[in-house]
């Protein structure tokens, strides 16, 4: 199929050479943008872009005109617990009435709450439920994202979750990653470390042997699991080639992100406690041509009322960043990329170009997915955004209540 849209306002976060798997500092508020443009899609890929001026005299199978409106990357949510047995309104109740997260997890609330509920569903209400949240997150611009399991904390639960995830992967056009987040709570009857030796020598050899996962995670803080936990997980992931993403950094500064870089972790994701040696940490790792990304969630940050990611000053260090919605039921009950933009702009000033680079290209790289998506490249998949009628995108941002999408494309199909 031969699609084109023609008269588009703009086209954004333009990329001449797709070699270019993620942006730092300045560059991520410097987009190559075309105004007046068009843009080709054939067999779900990006086949041609540019001026009106330019425009083919061959015709397309499809002429869309789209006058006024703008041509984005679609967005890529990638940290997601998006695949969970039922919601945790009740606790969000008790927040209101003044318990903390911690308070109400202590209480047998939290993750050992959805664990309770994961065990019990079957499968097939857990596919059905996981579909139409993947159509909610597409209305508001993902395209592309990523799911952690985490809520089975058994080995039967675990594989439940991921088996459930990849026939979902199969079912949608959508792009997914999976990952294994075995580690997210101890469960109870266990000790900490002998609940590790069930995550690493009984769950993740299953796991690998079955194509289950295409990475593993840890939890790593205070009440949870140790940096030693994560140097463990990861030297056993990498037995199984599988890369390490890790949830650092959320309520205490106490070396996971240390033990991530030293692990070559792909990720690092929270990081709402950055101390300035952990910065500078980062920024040596960086320096030595080493790379791990950092992914702040700020509707983490807005639900628990909890410090936001330092996004600025990750940036202004010459580092990246990603954003991702964390979306889960319990700290981050939304997948709307449009409003974690605007809070990355809004609470963590970031400049609007800056978000929209976290939440594309960035996001992409910290799933190893950056070469397939995340910019508009002539090849790349055809993972769009066309915006509603607007002068500028950072509408979007702006009217961060608002979501001021038309569609959103995948493989070049809405």
């Amino acid at each position: 199929m031969h699609t084109r849209y023609i008269n588009l306002k703009g086209i954004l976060s333009i990329e001449e050479n797709p070699n270019i798997l993620y942006h730092q500092g300045k560059a991520m508020d410097n987009p190559s943008i075309i105004h007046h443009a068009y843009l080709e899609i054939v067999d779900g890929l990006i086949h041609d872009f540019g001026s009106m001026a330019n425009l083919p005299v061959q015709a397309a199978e499809q002429t869309i005109d789209a006058d006024g409106q703008w041509m984005l990357p679609a967005f890529i949510d990638s940290h997601t617990h998006l695949l969970s047995a039922k919601d945790r309104v009740d606790e969000f109740e008790m927040r209101m009435r003044g318990k903390s997260y911690e308070a109400i997890a202590k209480a047998g609330g939290g993750i050992l709450n959805s664990a309770k509920a994961m065990a019990q569903a079957s499968e097939s209400d857990l596919i059905k439920g996981l579909l139409a949240k993947l159509s909610v997150a597409r209305k508001t611009g993902t395209a592309a994202i990523e799911i952690k399991s985490g809520y089975g904390l058994s080995v039967d639960s675990e594989l439940k979750m991921l088996r459930v995830i990849q026939a979902v992967k199969e079912a949608s056009t959508m792009p997914i990653a999976a990952t294994f987040l075995g580690a997210h709570a101890v469960p109870e009857g266990y000790s900490r470390e002998a609940y590790m030796d069930l995550v690493i020598d009984d769950m993740l050899p299953i796991i690998a042997k079955e194509g289950l996962a295409d990475f593993v995670d840890i939890f790593c803080e205070d009440g949870y699991f140790t940096n030693e936990d994560l140097t463990r997980l990861a030297s056993a992931a990498s037995h199984w080639n599988l890369p390490l993403k890790s949830h650092v950094n959320q309520f205490t500064s106490t070396g996971g992100l240390q033990a991530s870089l030293a692990s070559n972790a792909l990720s690092v994701d929270h990081l709402e406690v950055l101390t300035d040696q952990d910065l500078n940490d980062l920024t040596t790792h960086f320096q030595q041509g080493k790379t791990c990304m950092p992914v702040a969630l700020p509707l983490c940050s807005l639900y628990l009322k909890i410090p936001y990611t330092p996004g600025r000053k990750i940036i202004d260090a010459n580092l990246p960043l990603a954003i991702a919605s964390d979306c889960n039921p319990g700290s981050a009950p939304s997948s709307n990329l449009c409003l974690a933009w605007g809070l990355a702009c809004h609470q963590m000033q970031l400049t609007p170009m800056e978000g929209l680079t976290a939440i594309t290209l960035n996001a992409a790289a910290s799933l190893n997915w950056s070469h397939r998506m995340g910019s508009i490249a002539k090849g790349k998949e055809a993972h769009l955004i066309l915006t509603k009628v607007m002068e500028n995108p950072a509408e979007i941002p702006y009217q961060f209540g608002d979501v001021l999408i038309e569609e959103t494309l995948i493989h070049g199909r809405s």
